[in-house]
């Protein structure tokens, strides 16, 4: 056998096992999920600690912290990608010092951001268990993410769309917008997709910062549960909440991939303005 024939076989299977146990997980929650998923389950408050009622004021909660931590983390981490990718030299020391303080970051624990949000903005702010404090923490842990993914992106676009920008007379700002951001369109999405991602399924992070109150919500002050800290609840100190915990794991999967499929979309729309007006 030829190593290329080898090296093919190696990497179907590698593949075909990550793939099956995606769908083994998916299989298994989905079967176990749809037992006790329904319209009302959705929208009704839930009831004895979560082992029956529904999940309605948890969607709610779990939808605003989402909201406030990629609504905060996107124009700063597109900011700071620009900054340095477009500002900064790659010999600087400035430049490295950044690029590795994000690495490190992107590594650390959320527990670690649980704390250091609880301190900083439960506590230091004044904004306690709540909703706001929860976003900003998330929003904390996906920036160096999406800082990285979108510098990466930019980093790759070739120098000659910079370089026949500034022949056509464009100026740094109108050569980023019209050409360079297009063109990084997709490691934006990607950036974006992995930040929703690892905030929509945070659970350490939140029991420090939003908490665990499971009633609706009445402004961003309030606390709020999400979705990621019901689950956890329900599996590991609700005992006969595991029907509601798969369930709720079930309709977490399928918002996520309605933000995701929302956040594709939306970005492959505005490209196709932007490559039109170009």
């Amino acid at each position: 056998m030829s190593k290329n024939n080898l090296a093919t076989i190696c990497i179907w299977t590698i593949a075909l096992l990550v793939s099956g146990v995606f769908v083994w997980l998916l299989s298994d929650i989905i079967i176990h999920g749809l037992t006790n998923l329904s319209w009302p389950f959705l929208i009704e408050m839930p009831k004895n600690a979560g082992r029956s009622g529904g999940i309605g004021p948890i969607i709610v909660s779990t939808v605003l912290v989402l909201l406030i931590a990629m609504v905060t983390a996107t124009p700063l981490g597109l900011a700071t990608a620009v900054l340095l990718s477009e500002f900064t030299e790659q010999n600087l020391v400035f430049g490295r010092l950044v690029r590795r303080s994000l690495d490190v970051l992107a590594g650390v624990p959320s527990i670690v951001f649980g704390l250091f949000g609880n301190a900083f903005f439960c506590i230091f702010w004044g904004l306690g268990f709540s909703i706001l404090s929860g976003g900003l923490t998330l929003a904390c842990m996906v920036l160096p993410i999406l800082i990285r993914t979108i510098e990466e992106g930019l980093q790759a676009t070739p120098d000659d769309y910079r370089l026949a920008a500034a022949a056509l007379g464009m100026s740094r700002g109108a050569a980023f917008f019209h050409v360079l951001l297009p063109a990084a369109t997709p490691a934006i999405v990607a950036g974006l997709l992995l930040g929703i991602g690892r905030a929509g399924a945070e659970t350490a992070a939140l029991v420090f910062t939003s908490g665990y109150v499971d009633r609706l919500p009445g402004s961003l002050f309030d606390s709020g549960r999400a979705l990621s800290v019901h689950i956890y609840d329900l599996s590991m100190n609700v005992a006969g909440g595991d029907a509601n915990a798969f369930s709720s794991a079930l309709v977490l999967i399928i918002l996520l991939v309605l933000i995701n499929s929302l956040a594709m979309n939306l970005a492959k729309h505005w490209h196709h303005k932007r490559i039109i007006a170009v």
